[in-house]
């Protein structure tokens, strides 16, 4: 074949052209011979065209076209490129795009190139700019509710960068409550909010909530006002690196309260007399506060011997007790007659029972009531005789089944019952429950699933 009638220029485009398909035809447009070079295009069924007019293997709507690029072959149509779509003989539609050039003797050549990875990209850049579209308006919609729920809040909430401490936004409520004729509020460091005896506890306030994640509160005194204010702070990641939510809430206690002086006093003085030991603590721990009877169950004789310490310190388990408490009143949930042992001042242990409540006003502390109980009396003659003789059930059985099966069931039953108590103590926390008991995990699931108190995927999953 000779590609007689083109000049150098659209040869050599011609020659950088990746075709898909070729067709040798006459000048009536009727096919001598075809060419693929994608198996994709085999289902057109490209090889039966031969003999067939190139008009009769595409849609209606293309043949306008076919017929256009047969009649016009001079050199200005020469390289034009159109859209022509064949029909499979599946019945759908295939997209490809031909240029026609003549080859001499009464012969045309048409290259044709495959548009369905073309359409497909197409459909995809349509796809995603419209799924951008949709998170765009999405976003949008978020942004409004944020805003409306910002600007109205009734509390004063600041959003403060993790790493200047400046403050990024401030709502209306904090604006009305630090104003300053001075300055604007947005772009200031936070600290400057506090009078400067306060700004040492927000620099600490901020500091925990970055490294425990968690909302941290703490009473400080805002610039220009008297009295104190409870801060929280809680931190969350933006793209711009970490930020904290500080919200400011007044300390003062509601109307009704404040007018009841007298049944607060009277309420002191009930709790300084307690006949159980009753200890005051912040939510790390820190003992406030203790009445009579908590220092002499720790033998003290003064409360500056407990205060500021660790409630952890004196609990013989130490940690383990400590997390099991804080782990509830962390989610404002009552602890109630937890058994445990208190080490006093002098190195002897005490079995208590330990009930707890979370405290929110007039900041959040925690109160617990701790019971001696060496002290508790038997409620009874049979409760006495009980005591004498715990296992005199026991000696019924002697007999009737080996002394060796009755002891192995007795610490069978002892042992489910300990193990039983531990994870209720711990609302089913195994690891602090097995601290709880002297166990190694592995060595509590063995006898959780002898007992059978567990599941066999539980185990394996774990």
């Amino acid at each position: 074949m000779k590609l007689g009638s083109l000049d150098p220029s659209t040869f050599s485009q011609l020659l950088g052209v990746v075709s898909d398909i070729t067709l040798v035809m006459d000048a009536q447009g009727v096919i001598e011979d075809v060419s693929t070079g994608r198996d994709k295009l085999a289902s057109l069924g490209c090889q039966a065209w031969i003999g067939r007019r190139w008009m009769d293997t595409v849609t209606s709507e293309s043949r306008i076209k076919i017929q256009e690029m047969l009649q016009s072959q001079d050199a200005s149509n020469v390289m034009r490129w159109r859209h022509v779509n064949h029909i499979s003989p599946l019945g759908n539609e295939i997209a490809l795009q031909y240029v026609v050039v003549p080859l001499g003797a009464g012969q045309l050549l048409a290259i044709g190139r495959d548009l369905e990875s073309l359409a497909e990209l197409q459909r995809r850049l349509v796809e995603t700019q419209q799924s951008m579209e949709r998170d765009y308006l999405r976003l949008r919609h978020i942004e409004a509710r944020y805003r409306v729920l910002f600007d109205t809040s009734p509390e004063a909430v600041l959003v403060v960068d993790a790493n200047t401490q400046r403050v990024l936004e401030a709502n209306l409520g904090a604006q009305s409550l630090l104003k300053d004729a001075g300055k604007r509020l947005v772009g200031r460091d936070v600290r400057e909010c506090f009078e400067a005896d306060s700004q040492g506890e927000v620099q600490s306030l901020l500091r925990m909530a970055l490294a425990t994640g968690r909302i941290e509160m703490c009473a400080a005194r805002v610039a220009g006002l008297t009295a104190p204010w409870t801060v929280s702070a809680t931190v969350f990641r933006q793209e711009g690196g970490a930020q904290f939510l500080v919200r400011l809430v007044t300390r003062e206690a509601a109307p009704e309260l404040r007018h009841d002086s007298h049944s607060s006093a009277v309420l002191s003085e009930a709790m300084a007399h307690f006949p159980d030991g009753w200890l005051l603590t912040d939510t790390s721990g820190a003992i406030k506060s203790v009445n009579d009877e908590g220092m002499a169950l720790l033998g003290l004789t003064a409360s500056s011997q407990v205060v500021g310490q660790s409630l952890e310190r004196w609990l013989i388990r130490g940690a383990v007790d400590w997390g099991v408490l804080n782990t509830s009143l962390r989610q404002q949930l009552p602890v109630r007659n937890f058994a445990t042992e208190v080490r006093t001042l002098s190195g002897m242990t005490l079995p208590v029972e330990v009930s707890a409540v979370y405290l929110a006003h007039p900041e959040p502390m925690y109160a617990f009531f701790v019971r001696d109980m060496d002290r508790r009396l038997p409620a009874g003659p049979s409760m006495a005789k009980n005591l004498v003789n715990p296992f005199a059930e026991l000696s019924q059985l002697v007999g009737r089944r080996p002394i060796k099966d009755i002891v192995g069931e007795t610490v069978d039953t002892i042992e489910r019952m300990c193990i039983e108590a531990a994870l209720e103590l711990t609302h089913n926390n195994r690891a602090s429950a097995a601290e709880m008991l002297g166990l190694s995990r592995q060595s509590l699931y063995v006898k959780l699933r002898r007992f059978g108190m567990v599941a066999e995927v539980e185990i394996d999953n774990s």
